[in-house]
């Protein structure tokens, strides 16, 4: 009995050994992934222009063994690497940046400017971390390729192009990306940001950011000399008051509580200061946790922005579009569950958190809807000691998209290889049908 109680408890030890990734391990592989990250950091490329940036990855994940299809979705990339029966579990990351311009002051700061996709010339950053995203998926792809006595089954690593137009993982789907390649029981992605410090990540069981939708409204008027407005019908006018009374949704309509957002990004209208134009446009980015509310909010953007016109005597109903709309990315509560303990395992329990959820939003959820439970996880990337003395100053770090974001490179991108290696080797064990048994379907 005692010798089968030490069998018990030694194949215990080894496997939770066997799912953490050695200090050693993420040692090895550091280099070459902090290399990736300062090149693809100083030569960003806009969302469905990522051709070098995939290229780079291919290559790389090519030298490692990964048999690699590139052009999936536009400039999407697909690697593949078998190793026996098992499930197929997918790790994605994203391969574009922003027209940001860099302020960081880093030796490795962006200076590249590119077209857009309107002709305008912009200049480009990784603002979002991205660029860490994907050296930590080479640095994990490195491990695994490297360990493969420690798992078992396939793994599928995804560079996803135009995450930051919504519409990559679209793309990708609707270019057979789960009929030409094997379809996962388990999508994994991380994101880095200044929430948390580097060292750490987090967990949001259940809903894990919002449904966005992008609207473009063209308000139409009649348009004249400034300084005859009795003889126009001014579309500025109508915007103005548009913006005003759309704020009225989230704080009048939506039951206190539940979260909605509709902020107006931009107002385009006229050219010159003493015309009168006869349209304007306003862009707006609507965020919401649940679908009702959504439904509801929508239709309240589009009564008033009809109602202001009509009551403003213009010409014609304004124009709705909506050119962006993605659904909030959910995390299977049991998944969830299950994927904290090799992470503890791998950061220490202190390490990891429990987060709330968040009001960004993301295309993550196309490959959620597919039927492929989620696991995406926020990774800390602020120098802790810059985070601790911003919040005793009641300071906030630059976030995500802003100009100055940097994340603490070597402590996030070390922390983010050591977590995909957990998450990793804990579900490419057993057989496809245990794996399915820890999980609950999404809502």
């Amino acid at each position: 009995m005692k010798v089968q109680l030490f069998v018990l408890f030694f194949l215990t030890i080894s496997a939770c050994a066997q799912t953490v990734a050695t200090p050693k391990e993420v040692e090895a592989v550091y280099p070459a992934a902090h290399e990736l990250y300062v090149d693809l950091h100083q030569n960003p490329e806009l969302s469905a222009h990522e051709t070098q940036t995939a290229s780079k990855l291919a290559t790389r994940l090519r030298e490692l063994g990964y048999e690699v299809t590139e052009k999936v979705g536009g400039t999407g990339m697909v690697a593949i690497m078998k190793n026996g029966a098992g499930p197929t579990v997918m790790l994605r990351t994203e391969l574009d940046a922003l027209p940001v311009e860099e302020k960081t002051g880093l030796s490795y700061a962006s200076k590249v400017h590119a077209k857009d996709d309107s002709g305008r010339d912009v200049p480009v950053m990784h603002a979002c971390g991205h660029d860490l995203h994907m050296a930590a998926l080479l640095g994990t792809a490195a491990i695994m390729a490297h360990s493969k006595e420690s798992w078992h089954g396939t793994l599928m690593l995804i560079g996803q192009p135009a995450e930051e137009t919504v519409g990559g993982a679209e793309r990708m789907i609707a270019e057979g990306l789960f009929t030409r390649f094997p379809k996962p029981a388990v999508g994994v992605a991380l994101h880095v940001g200044n929430n948390l410090p580097a060292g750490q990540v987090g967990i949001t069981p259940g809903v894990y950011n919002t449904n966005s939708d992008s609207i473009r409204i063209t308000i139409y008027g009649k348009g004249g000399h400034g300084s005859q407005p009795h003889t126009t019908i001014d579309p500025i006018v109508i915007a103005a008051r548009t913006i005003l009374a759309l704020q009225t949704i989230a704080s009048r309509e939506v039951k206190p509580g539940e979260m909605a957002v509709v902020t107006v990004g931009s107002l385009q209208a006229g050219a010159k200061n003493n015309i009168i134009p006869d349209r304007a446009v306003l862009g707006l980015t609507v965020r919401s946790y649940k679908a009702e509310v959504r439904k509801q909010v929508l239709a309240a953007i589009a009564r008033i922005a009809k109602a202001e016109a009509e009551a403003s005597g213009a010409p014609r109903e304004p124009l709705i579009e909506e050119f962006e709309s993605t659904d909030s990315v959910y995390n299977d509560p049991a998944l969830a569950q299950r994927l904290r303990a090799p992470l503890e395992s791998a950061l220490g329990k202190t390490n990891v958190a429990t987060d709330e959820p968040v009001a960004a939003s993301e295309d993550f959820s196309f490959f959620v809807k597919q039927g492929i439970p989620g696991f995406y996880f926020d990774l800390g990337g602020a120098n802790p000691e810059k985070l601790a003395e911003a919040k005793a100053a009641g300071a906030i770090l630059p976030s995500n998209h802003s100009p100055f974001f940097a994340p603490d490179a070597e402590p996030a991108l070390k922390t983010g290889i050591a977590a995909e290696v957990a998450v990793l080797r804990n579900l490419l064990q057993g057989s496809p049908a245990d794996l399915r048994k820890s999980m609950t379907p999404a809502p």
